[in-house]
């Protein structure tokens, strides 16, 4: 750290100052240029470093971030740094994402809040360039957070998914596609957002049940269609009685007899696999399909046989015939067997539309989600909704619907736009598509082949069984904001010199001509298009299709590049000209067809956001172009992201990968948990639980948040994480409830002061507005505090106690440290840091950061904090002992420092700077070197022991300027000693119990006292040479230790399972106080059998649980049995 006077470790404050830490040391980052990577990059040796890429999520410009982002950016980060200090060429590629749809909605929601207009109002033009004002708002505070948090990203080389590099990909990837014939213009069924009026995918789509109803009514067969006996009426049910509008068809089953047969053998089936408890519905329907049998079957089979004769239907209010048909569709077993079929509003109505193509489809529907004029007069204009009440008054008043016994309440699963949180329509609509077969199937085999390995490995099953179904890619989108499509409308229209167009189609001749002329008119577009300069296949390409009408026919030229767009502009003027038939057609002796081509318009829609987003591992990287970064950075190593868009976002980047590049855009793909509220529900903003990073960082620092982040990212489960209040008046925390959160002002339990919430602005008074507003955060990030301040003040008491290391650490000091043998807390330290090391590197590697981060948090806390420090206190204090503990101390808190700057980077640094001030050379080895201690006092010692004092005595063991570049700690194999971590396993085991019954038994702390230990001679011999760590650290006497220990006549004792300690009382004794402390570990004990018994007990688990995992519990269950018998002997002797 400079500073302009020498630093004195005693003026270091008590408590960790992360606000001041974060300002200094991310800017020191920066423009040092550590995040930059270079192309080509070496090391201090000049050998080239190897690659290592991550691209980072894209976030949406919509808004701030919020804790899952806080999240998923830690994880990028703490393994960049990480690559960074094993000597990687680390590249973190920053951006955002333009999100189309998200963030139109929410301008166009402010726009209309605050100024009363919609986009319309302003014009494309107008309300893109609003967008772009937000953009820039929002960007510039995201990557401000993103800078908070620590992210080390190479801010030199942002992306952002509109920008021109991004849209050069983007361009080239629909034109390569669309010259590929794998993107096509049809009329499908799609998810319709009224609000936004636009096409959502299945993705973007999700489901919330609400209460509605099932109407049932009757629809009139056409009478002069009806033989006697035949009935009158067909009953169908629906949920949606407004889209009856839309009917062109009833359906009955073709074969409703085999139907119900293969409904009941599906039922008997289940019913044999069925428990006892699920029986009796399982019956019921079985019964159920027995009355139908007698009731409605023979009712169906006629029906049947009228929809083979071709019996019309009447369909009442629009007054139209529509046909009975059989299709498999319509289930015997459910309600009238018969079903309406709307295929322009229901997927699976839709589906029988394929099948059925005779029966239409019509469109009821406006964009806004109006009726259209395809409905009768009276409908039009009106809201789905009020529709909805319209038409089932008319046919109550009709006598096709009693709305006293027609109607059922049901709860609906209603589907809902993911952006707007609207309901979503279908609608019929012409959409551009990718094909999605060949692709889906490329990154399929990208997963199952391991070229993409994706952890946690369950989740690649959701990757593999979206991508398995090959749906295609509705990739357009009916806005203003993103990449406009790049293709062209031109119109080509026929005409005739006499002749209505509808006789000249009757006749094939004709339609042979002008099938003809279409490709004439191709070949004619072309050519003026190849006139301005343009090259076909390079920078344009043609296609032709049916055009709306028989007289027309479209053709779509699709563009490369701005520059071919400018010059299509600038085809005006008449590219028509007419030619003459010789042939008699009609009675004619000649006959003039004619065609004229229209001047070419651009298509409004614009590409779905994640088209530009599966580019994102390539196109950042300068693709199409064959840059330096795209040699040495693709593909990437890993992508760190959320299960929400495994589907949306990963497979598409697998898919687009492998199109454009041939290869797999990552190798690793790691798929974090999400962040729940101690109710297990999402966090969102709209639910008033949603947790500000930037709240966080502010109470608890950034170096907490991240820490807790990884701490609490296990594998296996989300992360619930309660929240609270934070009071702004006296900073306590309150519990955030169902209820509290959604409150516009909060009272504070602790100071009686009342703040604001988030919900003042839009549903409190002006005074609820007038308080000081309350962070949302959660307790949780204590731990992280907590954590950062032990580690601040160890690393405190160190740097005070190395004041004086710098000076001493010439040759004849440091070879009388190196004589100095290592103590046993020495040896055990470093054979834990090897430990630690080696445990830490291995669960990074395999992404499993709560493993990471709980080793840290032992080592840290537990063995160099609460053990070592304290041990080696009296050393420091001693001047013959003093520079050999420095040595040691030294050498440990480096490489902590070093193991914790990936998760704590503002603390490791702040902590680096000091420990160079004090210790510039220190380490127990000579750079390079990879050996570690021998034992102490031989031979191999003394000579390790001589390299390091001419080392250190040479050019010693300088460290680097920064922990960000310090190399990162390798695990020195022979310094571990696992019988030495065994014999201080025990030591703290046993010291643990010690301090519990001096606790249990109030005697003061200073107070002096003596216990014995039995155990087996093994463990005796470990135990026994740690009597003075006893002495030091719990002013307790070890008087007696193994088998033939006994308890002092007055004492009280802990069973740790083999080993009973037991602490001499009577001189402070409290039996009744002993008798309760044993009575209550007897219970626990004996809770814990009962669970492990049950456990044992249960073949399932003895049968499928790994042999190990089970022999595991066997043993603990005798361990904790032995515990219950040294527990109820002790009670027995006090009693």
């Amino acid at each position: 750290m400079s500073t302009d006077a020498p630093l004195n470790p005693e003026d270091l404050p008590s408590q960790y100052d992360h606000e001041g830490a974060q300002a200094r040391w991310y800017k020191f980052w920066d423009e040092r240029g550590y995040f930059h990577a270079e192309v080509g990059a070496t090391d201090a040796q000049g050998n080239k470093k190897p690659p290592f890429t991550i691209v980072i999520p894209p976030p949406n410009v919509t808004g701030a971030l919020h804790l899952g982002h806080a999240l998923n950016n830690t994880l990028q980060d703490i393994l960049c740094r990480q690559k960074r200090m094993q000597g990687y060429n680390v590249l973190w590629m920053p951006g955002t994402d333009h999100a189309g749809i998200a963030t139109q909605a929410v301008v166009e929601r402010r726009l209309l809040e605050e100024e009363k207009k919609s986009r319309h109002d302003l014009g494309r033009e107008g309300l893109v360039e609003r967008i772009w004002e937000w953009k820039q708002q929002y960007e510039k505070r995201i990557l401000g957070q993103l800078k908070q948090l620590g992210a080390s990203c190479d801010w030199q080389r942002l992306r952002f998914t509109l920008d021109e590099v991004c849209a050069r990909a983007v361009r080239e990837t629909f034109f390569k596609l669309f010259s590929d014939g794998k993107i096509y213009r049809g009329k499908r069924l799609v998810n319709w957002d009224t609000y936004l009026q636009t096409a959502v995918s299945d993705d973007e789509v999700f489901h919330d049940p609400v209460k509605g109803h099932f109407w049932h009514f009757k629809y009139p067969f056409v009478k002069a269609d009806l033989k006697p006996g035949e009935p009158e009426f067909v009953s169908i049910a629906t949920t949606r009685p407004e889209t009856m509008l839309g009917d062109t068809a009833v359906a009955v089953h073709p074969d409703p007899a085999a139907a119900l047969d293969k409904y009941e053998a599906e039922l008997k089936e289940k019913l044999a696999a069925a428990p006892a408890k699920e029986r009796a519905p399982i019956e019921a329907q079985l019964k159920a399909v027995g009355d139908r049998r007698q009731s409605i079957l023979p009712r169906l089979i006629q029906l049947r046989d009228m929809a083979q004769r071709g019996v019309r239907i009447m369909l009442p209010l629009a007054e139209r015939e529509i046909p009975l048909i059989a299709d498999e569709w319509a289930k015997p077993e459910l309600g009238s067997g018969c079903v309406k079929i709307t295929p322009a509003h229901d997927e699976n109505d839709y589906a029988v539309w394929q099948r059925n193509l005779d029966i239409g489809a019509i469109n009821i529907m406006n964009a806004d989600g109006t009726l259209n004029d395809s409905v009768p007069a009276k409908y039009r204009g009106l809201s789905m909704k009020a529709a909805r009440k319209e038409v089932v008054a008319d046919l109550a008043n009709s006598g096709l619907h009693d709305p006293d016994n027609d109607v059922e309440d049901r709860e609906i699963d209603l589907a809902h736009s993911d952006r707007s949180k609207t309901p979503i329509e279908p609608y019929l609509a012409d959409q551009w598509f990718v094909k999605m077969d060949e692709l889906a199937q490329s990154a399929m085999d990208a997963v199952t082949d391991g070229r993409v390995k994706i952890t946690p490995e369950r989740y690649g099953k959701t990757y593999l069984d979206w991508l398995s179904e090959k749906r295609d890619w509705p990739v357009g989108r009916q806005l203003w904001w993103g990449h406009r499509i790049p293709i062209w409308h031109v119109t080509v229209r026929y005409s005739s010199n006499d002749q209505p167009h509808g006789d000249l189609l009757d006749d094939g001749e004709v339609k042979q001509e002008m099938s003809d002329y279409a490709e004439s008119a191709k070949s004619n577009l072309t050519a003026a298009l190849r006139k301005l300069g343009l090259e076909e296949g390079n920078d344009f390409t043609v296609v032709s299709m049916p055009g709306d009408r028989t007289t027309e026919s479209t053709l779509l030229v699709c563009t490369k590049s701005r520059i071919a767009d400018e010059a299509i502009e600038q085809l005006q003027g008449d590219l028509a000209f007419s030619d003459v038939v010789g042939k008699k057609v009609k009675n004619h002796d000649s006959l003039t067809l004619a065609y004229e081509i229209s001047v070419p318009t651009q298509d409004e829609e614009v590409l779905d956001t994640w088209f530009s987003s599966a580019l994102w591992p390539h196109s950042t990287l300068g693709w199409p172009e064959h840059t330096p970064e795209l040699a040495e950075f693709y593909p990437t190593s890993v992508l760190i992201t959320s299960r929400d868009i495994i589907t949306l976002w990963v497979a598409r980047m697998v898919l687009a990968g492998l199109y454009n590049m041939g290869e797999v855009p990552f190798k690793d793909v790691y798929i974090h948990p999400k962040i729940l509220d101690g109710y297990g529900e999402t966090m969102s903003k709209s639910k008033g639980n949603g947790v500000d990073p930037l709240d966080v960082i502010e109470k608890f620092g950034a170096d907490a948040l991240r820490f807790g982040l990884a701490y609490l990212t296990t594998e296996t489960q989300d992360v619930r994480m309660p929240v609270e209040f934070e009071c702004p008046h006296c900073e306590k925390l309150i519990e955030q409830t169902k209820k509290n959160r959604t409150q516009p002002r909060v009272e504070c339990k602790h100071c009686g002061q009342s703040f604001s919430t988030q919900w003042a602005a839009s549903h409190g008074t002006a005074e609820d507005q007038a308080l000081p507003r309350g962070a949302v955060v959660s307790e949780r990030f204590e731990l992280g505090r907590r954590f950062c301040n032990k580690l601040w003040n160890a690393a405190r008491f160190s740097l005070q106690n190395l004041s004086d290391y710098k000076a001493a650490t010439g040759p004849d000091a440091m070879q009388a440290a190196v004589a100095e043998p290592l103590t046993l807390e020495d040896r055990w330290l470093l054979s834990r840091l090897a430990t630690t090391t080696r445990e830490v590197t291995a669960a990074l590697a395999e992404f499993r950061y709560a493993d990471a981060s709980r080793a840290l948090y032992a080592f840290a806390w537990n063995d160099f904090c609460d053990y070592y420090v304290e041990i080696t206190k009296a050393r420091f204090a001693n001047p013959a002992t003093r520079l050999a503990a420095q040595r040691v101390l030294s050498h440990v808190l480096d490489a902590l420092v070093r193991l914790l700057h990936p998760l704590v980077p503002f603390l490791t640094e702040e902590i680096w700077q000091l420990l160079n001030e004090m210790a510039p050379l220190r380490g127990l080895t000579p750079p390079g070197s990879q050996e570690g201690l021998t034992p102490p006092g031989s031979q191999q010692q003394a000579s390790r022991d001589r390299e390091v004092t001419e080392a250190a005595a040479s050019h010693g063991c300088e460290a680097a300027e920064s922990v960000c570049i310090a190399p990162w700690p390798e695990a020195d194999e022979s310094h571990i000693d696992a019988e030495i971590e065994a014999q201080f396993a025990d030591f703290q085991e046993v010291l643990a119990a010690v301090r519990e019954i001096r606790m249990g038994q109030n005697i003061p702390p200073r107070e002096p006292i003596r216990f014995a230990v039995r155990c087996d001679n093994a463990t005796a011999e470990l135990l026994d040479p740690m009597k003075p760590y006893f002495e030091q650290m719990a002013r307790a006497t070890l008087t007696a230790v193994g088998p033939g220990a006994t308890a002092p006549e007055r004492s009280a004792s802990k069973s740790l399972g083999a080993i009973d300690v037991h602490v001499d009382v009577s001189a402070f004794f409290d039996a009744d106080a002993e008798i309760a402390r044993l009575e209550k570990e007897e219970q626990q004990l004996a809770k814990h059998a009962q669970t492990l018994t049950a456990k044992l007990s249960n073949e399932n688990f003895v049968s499928r649980a790994p042999a190990e995992v089970v022999q595991q519990q066997r043993e603990k269950l005798a361990e904790v049995e032995a515990q219950i018998v040294a527990v109820t002997a002790a009670l027995a002797k006090l009693r």
